[in-house]
């Protein structure tokens, strides 16, 4: 069934943003004495909000709440001033995007990444795009893979389930999906591994932007 709701995951899915999530994850774990790590150790760090980020990037013996927000306090003020430092749209995502509202559907943004993060950076990359709903991880609400922000989404733009299909790069995406009862399409261009989306049964997968367009218009 073609769709009318797209919903998209942001880091991974719609912009490539884990060189600006390490240096500035890394400035704080040095500033407090901890071992960095590497761009590409990130992609398997990121997913679940950014505490757990923090979490999963300090030394196994140090990874208490206090810690976490040790480092959340020193990560803030810089990646708010360096999130667009190298993050950039993946190929061919601005063009689909277009397409997409062109085509009538609604679009929305779904993420894990902080609310204020997540709304600066969707207008800064795609400010011609008219996004229904752009919604990050906010207080009180839990994060994905629960599936309230789908729900969110919802209120704002009524669709029937089986018109929503949701798009990312993770098995937290797909799990997502399952939890709202919404059909899913992983993208293989993302942080995750192809194995790892299959695992969580995702309705399609794809390789190339483009490949979206012919599946839900």
């Amino acid at each position: 069934m073609k769709k009318k709701l797209a919903i998209f995951d942001l880091d991974g899915t719609l912009l490539n943003t884990i060189a600006d999530l390490a240096q500035s994850t890394n400035q704080a774990l040095a500033a407090c004495g901890y071992p960095t790590h590497t761009t590409e150790a990130y992609r398997f760090f990121v997913g679940n909000g950014i505490n757990k980020l923090f979490e999963r990037a300090l030394p196994e013996s140090e990874r208490n709440e206090k810690n976490v927000l040790r480092i959340r306090s020193l990560f803030l003020p810089y990646y708010d001033r360096h999130n667009a430092d190298f993050s950039k749209p993946y190929p061919g995502i601005s063009n689909l995007l277009e397409e997409l509202q062109a085509h009538g559907l609604q679009l929305a943004v779904a993420s894990n990444k902080y609310q204020h993060a997540t709304e600066r950076l969707v207008a800064h990359y795609f400010p011609h795009i008219r996004f229904a709903a752009v919604f990050g991880q906010r207080e009180g609400i839990p994060v994905k893979p629960h599936p309230q922000i789908v729900h969110d989404i919802l209120h704002i733009t009524p669709t029937p389930l089986e018109q929503v299909v949701y798009i990312g790069d993770s098995g937290v995406d797909m799990q997502t999906a399952l939890h709202a009862g919404i059909d899913s399409i992983g993208v293989l261009w993302g942080f995750r591994p192809k194995e790892e989306l299959e695992k969580f049964s995702p309705t399609w997968l794809v390789e190339k932007a483009e490949d979206i367009t012919t599946l839900i218009i």
